[in-house]
């Protein structure tokens, strides 16, 4: 029997640097990321005083967005794995004077939740890094009611999704050889099969999946740019490993590669993810 713990990886990865990083950069990420969360709100939106859980809640913007539509009679709990996520997330919602949010740090696959709690359970993009999704989903599921709905925004494939691979093509050429990443391993790009997906959340005990294509217009100004490009993702755990001269190589690198997506001070992409939903 093995005794490594389930999401030992992405444990590890965000209480350290990517936890870090994501708590510097909130406001820019939320910016570019709100026309997300908000389609995940209005799509998993239990009604007036519902018992709401995201998982993988990052900083809190989806979290502290449902609890303003449950309303005072209801709550929203965030639950993430990451201390310094959950920590900043914590903060915002006493400095945004929001009382029907609350936030754990717990692994969603393995977190003993409240049998029976949930009417909803949402999220934006945070579970698709689960080593047993099946066995995270089953863990969601218990927690939640009959009837309860699961709503989820996660990316579609890399190739819907050029402006976000666009500087680890650009960077590549300068770095030692990254192992090819297997499509099912957890990762942001780990639920671009839909079929896949369908079959983790019936396997897991959902029912009457539904996935629909969301094509997202997105974009941030061109001075956010390079700061996402070079703190974020591979090129950014990269770039804190490499010699100065490499690193610098790389982010002049980065500049021509975003050039086509720039236009009047913007970064302007579509974003292609599914919007999931299924029902306990």
């Amino acid at each position: 029997m093995s005794d490594v713990s389930p999401n030992r990886d992405q444990m590890e990865l965000w209480n350290k640097a990517s936890g870090e990083a994501w708590v510097d950069m909130q406001v820019l990420l939320d910016r570019m990321l709100e026309p997300f969360g908000r389609l995940v709100v209005d799509a998993g939106y239990p009604g007036e005083g519902g018992q709401a859980l995201d998982i993988g809640c990052g900083c809190g913007a989806t979290t502290l967005a449902m609890a303003r539509r449950v309303g005072a009679g209801g709550r929203c709990v965030g639950l993430d794995i990451s201390r310094p996520l959950i920590a900043a997330a914590r903060r915002r919602a006493v400095a945004e004077g929001i009382e029907n949010a609350s936030f754990v740090e717990g692994d969603a696959q393995t977190y003993a939740l409240d049998q029976g709690r949930y009417d909803a359970v949402i999220s934006r993009f945070g579970v698709m890094f689960f080593d047993d999704p099946v066995a995270a989903f089953a863990n969601i599921r218990r927690g939640v009611r009959p009837g309860a709905k699961l709503t989820f925004a996660a990316w579609r494939s890399p190739a819907e999704n050029e402006f976000m691979t666009t500087a680890v093509r650009a960077a590549a050429p300068l770095l030692p050889p990254m192992p090819t990443p297997n499509s099912d391993a957890p990762g942001q790009f780990a639920f671009a099969d839909g079929s896949r997906v369908t079959s983790i959340l019936e396997a897991s005990g959902w029912s009457k999946v539904q996935l629909h294509q969301a094509d997202v217009p997105c974009r941030m100004s061109e001075a956010d740019l390079m700061t996402y490009a070079t703190r974020l993702g591979p090129v950014g755990a990269a770039l804190r490993e490499l010699d100065r001269n490499t690193a610098e190589k790389v982010i002049e690198a980065l500049h021509p590669a975003f050039a086509p997506f720039v236009e009047a001070g913007y970064a302007q992409f579509t974003a292609a993810c599914w919007l999931a939903e299924a029902w306990a």
